[in-house]
């Protein structure tokens, strides 16, 4: 019997829906997902085995015009995504008129590989709305198969997987068959409680966080966490611990419950906060983030 394998990788502009396709595409909430535009910042590999395939998709930080050199490292992973695919799913909305990044989009108009142009959210408009979207996207384009979805409610979902199956190589698995990320653990925990943060708190506040797990100890019966969300200003500090410690108890609580249903124990999780002056803007520590 033959088998398929291949690379499938979402791309589009920030908040249109990619990490909630993601999740629903893979089965397990690998991607954050909150309603703030830029929450996700790396290239997330989530992997989906049977026995005659094995297809690894790629979920990517949104599309923009970087503002800081943290953007520039984060549009590097959306270019590598358009360069290794085999399929691309290059999801859109039904608000959507174009994609904010016009060197990425000549390059999704003018490559080569096979893409679902996925128009997201379409059970928050109509079918006029939804008509004049598809007629558009096919005029912007024409080689890419369009397809109307709404990746929160699951609709449209299998015949996505139909085509992906068909369109895929046939090739030998690339990783081992129970693998479903390249992704270390501490990566998820720490993409959780920075889920929590983007949640709780508004402005810029959440965009100027990275999260460190500095500690993971399993015993018997409990996981022990220690993790420092990073901050570029004292202020920034203040508002994150919040009036007596307040508000990251909220985000504590909250991520111990998701952290508790990924590892499956009970979790002790400790929260610290520490200033980082405008890590954003540091190469040095960028690369040290894993940027």
């Amino acid at each position: 019997m033959s088998h398929k394998s291949g690379f499938v990788n979402i791309v589009g502009s920030p908040n249109v829906g990619k990490s909630t396709l993601m999740n629903q595409l893979v089965g397990e909430k690998l991607s954050i997902i909150t309603s703030k535009a830029q929450t996700t910042r790396h290239r997330i590999l989530g992997i989906v085995n049977k026995e005659d395939y094995q297809v690894c998709f790629s979920d990517t930080p949104g599309v923009l015009d970087p503002h800081y050199k943290l953007h520039e490292n984060m549009m590097q992973f959306v270019n590598s995504a358009l360069k290794d695919a085999d399929v691309i799913l290059f999801v859109t909305d039904i608000y959507e008129t174009g994609v904010n990044h016009k060197e990425t989009f000549e390059r999704l108009q003018k490559t080569n590989i096979p893409i679902l142009l996925l128009i997201n959210k379409i059970d928050q408009g109509d079918q006029k709305m939804i008509e004049e979207k598809i007629g558009y996207w096919h005029e912007m384009m024409p080689k890419a198969e369009i397809l109307p979805i709404s990746a929160l409610e699951g609709f449209n979902m299998q015949p996505i997987w139909d085509r992906i199956l068909e369109l895929l190589p046939e090739s030998p698995p690339f990783y081992d068959k129970e693998t479903l990320t390249d992704r270390p653990l501490r990566f998820f925990i720490s993409e959780m409680i920075r889920e929590k943060i983007f949640l709780n708190y508004k402005k810029e506040v959440p965009y100027a966080t990275q999260v460190e797990v500095e500690e993971y100890k399993e015993d018997e019966k409990i996981v022990r966490i220690r993790a420092i969300i990073y901050v570029e200003r004292k202020t920034q500090r203040g508002i994150i611990i919040g009036h007596q410690g307040e508000k990251i108890k909220q985000v504590g609580i909250a991520a111990r419950k998701d952290i508790q249903k990924f590892i499956d124990k009970h979790v002790h999780l400790e929260l610290y906060v520490k200033v980082d002056k405008d890590w954003r803007e540091n190469d040095r520590k960028l690369e040290g983030y894993g940027y």
